[in-house]
């Protein structure tokens, strides 16, 4: 989303009430510049560019390729505090889906579900069920 809308929004809304989520598709994360909406080499083509996944004829956005990083750093661009940014993609999100899961803040009973950054937001380890999934 733009950053002006973003700034709108984090303006009228409660930062307890803004969750960040992503469903990006299968190119996200990667330097691809092309790839498929639905099963590979039988789905509809589309192109990667400027950051943004379109069909191929250019006609239409084909999804979402932002990681939850990436959501990060563009909060953060749109003047939100690190610590409301990172409670939009962990705790708020976990909230609004009701107490049932088991994610979204370090404490006795939760998933043990890490994930490391460094001072740029980029992702240095990742920990899903106690195990090491990702060391950069």
């Amino acid at each position: 989303l733009p950053i002006d809308l973003l700034k709108y929004i984090y303006k009228f809304k409660n930062h307890e009430h803004i969750s960040l989520i992503t469903d990006a598709m299968r190119a996200a994360g990667t330097n691809l510049k092309e790839t498929y909406l639905g099963k590979m080499g039988e789905g509809t083509e589309c192109v990667i560019e400027d950051g943004v996944a379109k069909l191929k004829d250019r006609s239409a956005f084909a999804g979402s390729i932002a990681t939850c990083d990436q959501l990060v750093k563009t909060m953060l661009k749109a003047g939100v505090d690190l610590n409301e940014a990172i409670n939009m993609v962990t705790i708020n999100p976990i909230k609004a889906l009701g107490s049932k899961f088991k994610k979204g803040e370090i404490k006795v009973g939760n998933d043990a579900d890490i994930v490391l950054f460094d001072e740029n937001i980029d992702i240095s380890l990742v920990i899903i069920n106690g195990e090491i999934v990702y060391k950069k």
